[in-house]
């Protein structure tokens, strides 16, 4: 049976403890590439060994989501009493214990599954506040039929263009996020591929382009964007940094502009193939197939493959469709977040702009995006000279080449624009400080439980971090988050007093960084002397040097 990571495991009892503690449906936060659906599986398969005669529905918005999960269950729990509902697949398996559904063919039928105990949703954010979808009609059935029914959602993007965070606003699906699983952290850790942004020459207008319900209006977007000198020019540059790389996404603003995107492509002597909501299940499958065996070069897409889509190979992003969402942007960029033998890491071209207008990648999250795109305090980035790569505007060198940038009276022209990029990864921005010493004592008075203040010190400054040890929910979930990183033993403390007694026990770090994390807080990244790493310390306050 394959073996939780840590952070699977976390995000599980996460979820427990917020249902033992009274808790409505719960939203779990795990990046793309995370094995989101291994941890369904998980849950599964540990409830129905808690309850027996359990029933449990996977809803889901796309057939191949449906065989996903469902597959990844056998994997994981061979016996599991499992079947697939979707018309799709051509498969209603009602009377299974456990049954995968499309929500498309499950929507007005919750009464099939008889009185369900748990409804698991993943890819979440598709779910639309309004009661009378079908997501709303489904679970208001299910609850008639169980008034103790538990809800679960997966995804990663928290988020919705034209309703905010998941879980605020009147009509949410979700009570709150229990776990927050972030991108860089599972890249640091070596779980996901690193990323490498790179400046390109050619960057899209979309001056003057209308919104409507928060984005470019489709037609309208096409329009702008799709010109042949344009699509010329971006293609010429797309392979050029991909001709030594085996897999490659191009995300389109239309039909008719993947077209273009495909026939350049192919012009330039790489295969190339059109996937969008227009092509066939057959073809599409076969497409995708080939795309997977590595006899497809290029798929030049149009919103079909930025969520449910599963091809760890996937090692250039061509980010050709401008678009407000920030959800949209991580969606899309994640795709090449996943591990595969012979790849190190991912370029990711942003023609449209995103990492400009939402920030890096593993910046946005529910609270940056609920804040606004973009949030004031990211550094502006240059091209480094030797590879193409954005890095921070004040690095000495590359790390990825380690050439040392020309001064600034030497740059090229053509740099000042590309120095309005943002970098990828925010790592790239912030610089790690030497952790010179650091105190741990109680911290200032107030209502509400007693704080453990944190105080790291670093050459000509310093700051301060408070960890909740005597708080409930999610901060509670944090504080034990933070004494395992930091190498305290187990059990972790109740009360400040007593992890104060325990100190000699945490490892103080080697080096920390600070990250802009939304408009008002930032936070802390600390490295130990083996490598370790452990981040989202939220930063309260400043030492003087």
């Amino acid at each position: 049976m394959l073996r939780l990571r840590e952070y699977q495991r976390a995000a599980l009892d996460a979820l427990d403890r917020h249902w033992d503690q009274g808790g409505g449906p719960g939203l779990v936060v795990l990046p793309t590439g995370a094995g989101k659906a291994l941890v369904i599986a998980a849950l599964i398969r540990e409830w129905l060994e808690r309850a027996p005669s359990a029933r449990i529905c996977v809803l889901t918005h796309v057939r191949e989501l449906v065989v996903q999960n469902h597959g990844e269950l056998l994997a994981y729990w061979p016996e599991a009493p499992a079947g697939i509902f979707s018309a799709g697949i051509g498969r209603r398996e009602a009377d299974a214990q456990v049954v995968f559904c499309s929500i498309q063919s499950v929507r007005d039928r919750a009464a099939l599954f008889g009185a369900i105990d748990l409804v698991v949703i993943d890819e979440a954010h598709l779910v639309p506040r309004a009661g009378e979808t079908g997501y709303g009609r489904f679970l208001a059935a299910a609850r008639a039929g169980n008034p103790d029914l538990k809800v679960a959602g997966f995804t990663a993007t928290p988020y919705r263009l034209d309703s905010g965070r998941l879980d605020e606003g009147e009509g949410r699906v979700f009570e709150r996020i229990v776990t927050e699983t972030l991108v860089g952290d599972l890249i640091h850790q070596g779980y996901l591929a690193p990323l490498v942004c790179k400046a390109t020459a050619l960057a899209l207008d979309v001056t003057g382009v209308p919104k409507r319900g928060g984005d470019y209006i489709p037609s309208a977007l096409e329009a702008a964007v799709n010109r042949e000198w344009i699509t010329r020019a971006a293609v010429e540059e797309m392979v050029g940094y991909g001709r030594e790389r085996r897999a490659w996404l191009a995300f389109c603003a239309g039909l008719a502009h993947a077209e273009s995107v495909r026939d350049a492509i192919r012009a330039e002597g790489f295969s190339c193939e059109t996937v969008t909501a227009e092509t066939g299940k057959r073809e599409r499958d076969r497409i995708v197939r080939e795309f997977r065996a590595g006899n497809i070069r290029c798929l030049a897409s149009v919103g079909v493959l930025s969520t449910g889509f599963n091809v760890p190979e996937v090692d250039l992003i061509a980010l050709l469709r401008p678009t407000q969402s920030a959800g949209l942007y991580v969606q899309q960029v994640g795709r090449a977040l996943r591990r595969a033998p012979g790849k190190s890491d991912a370029i990711v071209l942003d023609y449209a702009g995103l990492v400009r207008m939402h920030g890096p990648v593993d910046a946005v999250s529910a609270r940056s995006v609920a804040l606004g795109p973009a949030a004031p305090g990211i550094g502006r980035a240059k091209p480094c000279p030797g590879c193409g790569a954005l890095i921070a505007l004040n690095a000495s060198t590359c790390e990825a080449c380690w050439v040392e940038p020309d001064s600034e009276e030497d740059e090229a022209p053509h740099a000042a624009s590309a120095e309005d990029a943002l970098p990828i990864l925010s790592e790239a921005i912030s610089p790690w400080r030497e952790v010179t010493g650091w105190h741990l004592d109680r911290g200032p008075g107030g209502s509400g439980p007693e704080r453990l203040e944190v105080a790291l010190r670093w050459r000509g400054g310093g700051c301060r971090v408070e960890v909740c040890l005597e708080h409930s929910g999610h901060a509670r979930e944090k504080a034990v988050s933070w004494w395992r990183g930091f190498g305290g033993a187990e059990p972790v403390p109740m009360s400040v007093a007593a992890a104060l007694e325990r100190a000699d026990e945490l490892e103080r770090p080697e080096a920390l960084k600070i990250d802009t994390a939304g408009r008002l807080s930032e936070s802390v990244t600390v490295r130990f002397s083996d490598g370790r790493r452990f981040r989202d310390l939220r930063r309260w306050g400043g030492l003087a040097a």
